[in-house]
């Protein structure tokens, strides 16, 4: 069987995402029917779209012998309430997404860690001499354990913070406290000197941080978000900073992309953006992994990281 396959992404993606898939398929001894275009191909011919939730497909209808929708991204709440989907859906887990966010979780936490900020808006004649703690004596929560969380949580433990890590089931991950369930929650929080934010965003995570669990957290408390905008109640958050409850937020993903300039987040002094740069699926990284997902297409194999759409990742 040569599996017939779509390519899903914007116009602008087809040629540089061509070049990976195909060199990832020689290198795993794949034949494929590679086709980068909706039109290019009759719907009844593919076996599965390489997918992009912004690209050209979006009713699934004429894919009737689609084996598989594989997202190009981790996040699934932009596709998993296509009823026009029948086929598995599956979430992106590649390297390059999940090493590229272990990096700026790393790095922001480092930052406020160690107290960059303060020290590269020193005044001249100002001389801090406020020394940070240990990383064994600052406590971390992560608040979500899938591929991504749990790479953070792991390479924070590496550097020596106190990591506790919270899921809706539990895991088990060495050097990691692990919590789970609505029992666990709040004492992750009670935890979290800070807190980084990777869930998923479902109807259940949702403004899971509110004006009600933003108090479990210590006084002081810092939040690193690189998850999902939605998942912080941003009215609760403006309180909290004001109040001194939270001490500072880091936000790179926010409700509305690009952030409104009238946002109160901009100029609000306990809060640093980033525009949604945390990471990003890498076609050279990436298309490994999509490969071995259509040699399990080829093969009659389970899909792997499919999505389970009651939950919603």
């Amino acid at each position: 069987m040569t599996p017939v396959i779509l390519f899903g992404g914007r116009p602008a993606q087809r040629d540089l995402w061509r070049a990976h898939l195909l060199d990832a398929a020689a290198a795993q001894g794949l034949t494929m029917d590679l086709r980068m275009a909706p039109e290019d191909v009759a719907p009844g011919d593919v076996d599965a779209i390489i997918y992009n939730p912004e690209g050209p497909v979006q009713d699934f209808t004429p894919y009737a012998k689609l084996r598989g929708a594989l997202n190009m991204w981790a996040g699934v709440e932009q596709v998993v309430g296509n009823k026009t989907l029948k086929a598995p859906l599956t979430r992106m887990v590649e390297p390059g997404l999940t090493l590229g966010m272990t990096d700026w979780v790393v790095a922001h936490v480092m930052r406020r860690h160690v107290g960059i900020d303060r020290h590269l808006t020193m005044a001249p004649g100002d001389w801090p001499q406020d020394h940070p703690p240990l990383a064994r004596d600052r406590r971390i929560t992560v608040l979500g354990l899938g591929a991504l969380g749990e790479a953070s949580a792991r390479a924070l433990s590496g550097l020596g913070f106190q990591v506790t890590g919270w899921s809706r089931r539990k895991k088990d991950i060495p050097g990691v406290r692990c919590l789970a369930g609505p029992a666990g929650l709040r004492d992750a929080l009670a935890a979290g000197d800070f807190l980084v934010l990777l869930l998923p965003l479902t109807e259940a995570t949702e403004n899971l941080l509110n004006a009600r669990t933003l108090r479990d957290l210590p006084e002081g408390a810092e939040i690193f978000n690189p998850g999902r905008g939605a998942l912080i109640d941003d009215d609760a958050l403006m309180a909290a900073l004001a109040g001194g409850h939270v001490a500072h937020a880091t936000l790179d993903v926010f409700r509305q992309e690009p952030l409104p300039r009238e946002h109160p987040f901009w100029d609000a002094p306990g809060v640093t953006v980033t525009p949604h740069i945390a990471s990003v699926t890498r076609a050279d990284t990436a298309a490994g992994a999509l490969v071995a997902q259509i040699v399990r297409i080829r093969d009659g194999l389970p899909l792997l990281h499919v999505v389970d759409r009651a939950r919603g990742y």
